[in-house]
């Protein structure tokens, strides 16, 4: 058998746009098998590898979702390891469930809110979420969360964030007639 040269690689599309999002906003992303999702607060934001993933994980919803993190965060929380917040114990839960908050906010105009959900051991709280997931009532998490909307509003978010969420959008409803429903 001849060598031929590899001119092409496949990368998945989805990722791709929420690469470019990421590069977009000042983020590098690298892989590892250290840990799940890590922030440096320098502009590096380190994600597991694939196989480190559960079945309905994938980059571009982690990217995603640690953008989210940095919404809540507010924009000091660039310059801070894992955008300020702890995951080691519950003192910062009110921050992880506006985030999901959020991520479900953004995500559900361009019918994403499935197709972006949150890693399976948050899925409870997520699932739980009313249809207006920044609708006042009285978990605390709310009012961090509409924040995190504003700032996604303003720029240079309200940009990357639309042109990424479109982009999704329509890998989304393109395979949508094509794969199962799972």
């Amino acid at each position: 058998m001849t060598e031929r040269p590899i001119l092409h690689r496949y990368e998945d599309p989805v990722d791709l746009i929420w690469l470019r999002a990421a590069a977009d906003l000042g983020l590098e992303i690298q892989r590892s098998d250290e840990v799940f999702a890590s922030y440096d607060g320098n502009g590096t934001l380190t994600i597991a590898n694939a196989s480190d993933f559960d079945a309905d994980d994938s980059l571009a919803q982690m990217i995603f979702h640690e953008i989210c993190h940095w919404l809540v965060a507010g924009n000091r929380g660039k310059q801070l390891p894992d955008w300020g917040l702890s995951n080691t114990d519950e003192r910062d839960l009110i921050y992880a469930h506006a985030c999901h908050r959020l991520q479900a906010a953004l995500a559900t105009p361009f019918g994403l809110r499935a197709f972006m959900a949150v890693t399976p051991d948050w899925r409870p709280y997520w699932d739980a979420l009313p249809e207006d997931p920044l609708k006042d009532g009285d978990d605390p998490a709310i009012a961090v969360a509409q924040s995190g909307f504003h700032l996604a509003r303003l720029p240079p978010f309200e940009s990357v964030l639309t042109r990424s969420l479109s982009a999704t959008a329509v890998i989304a409803d393109t395979i949508r007639g094509l794969a199962q429903p799972s």
